[in-house]
């Protein structure tokens, strides 16, 4: 009964010797009214109602980054101690969360179809490698960026990463 917040509405007599109930009419008509309704109560008195349910409505907004942070950007619970790790581990979390809304929000005003999630899994293969041979100078480049990769990095307004000169002369 406590889980589902029945005992304004029904009244047992746990003193008794024999199981006895009864039904308060009036708590279950209000509870019958309120069914299905959501109650916002706010102590801050100048708010219109409308802002106090778009302000409202922004906390899903608030949840939903956190569930982006723990599935899609799988930052895990991380346990400290000292106030400077707590105050970077935010902002890491922070600055990860509004990296993945810049990306969400320019793909889809470029009308690509990726979720950042994939778009990342596509961009993950692009590789810059450094090879020394023989103790030689090390000669630089860049993995080959296909075309889908190539529309990713132009829908989200980023620069395509240039080979590096000295790869031209293997």
């Amino acid at each position: 009964m406590t889980d589902a917040h029945l005992s304004k509405v029904i009244k047992v007599d746990f003193k008794s010797d024999l199981f006895t109930y009864a039904i308060d009419d009036k708590a279950l008509n209000r509870a019958r009214v309120m069914d299905g309704k959501l109650l916002l109560v706010t102590n801050v008195a100048d708010l219109e109602p409308s802002e106090v349910v778009r302000r409202y409505k922004s906390l899903a907004d608030i949840e939903r980054g956190f569930r982006v942070l723990k599935s899609e950007i799988e930052i895990a619970p991380v346990y400290h101690r000292l106030p400077e790790r707590i105050r970077a581990h935010a902002s890491i979390c922070f600055m990860a969360l509004i990296l993945y809304r810049v990306m969400r929000q320019r793909l889809k005003a470029a009308g690509h179809s990726a979720s950042p999630e994939t778009a990342l899994a596509k961009l993950r293969r692009i590789q810059r490698q450094s090879v020394c041979i023989n103790q030689g100078v090390p000669v630089r480049g860049i993995s080959n960026i296909h075309r889908e990769q190539a529309d990713l990095l132009a829908a989200m307004n980023i620069r395509k990463p240039a080979p590096d000169a000295q790869l031209s002369l293997l």
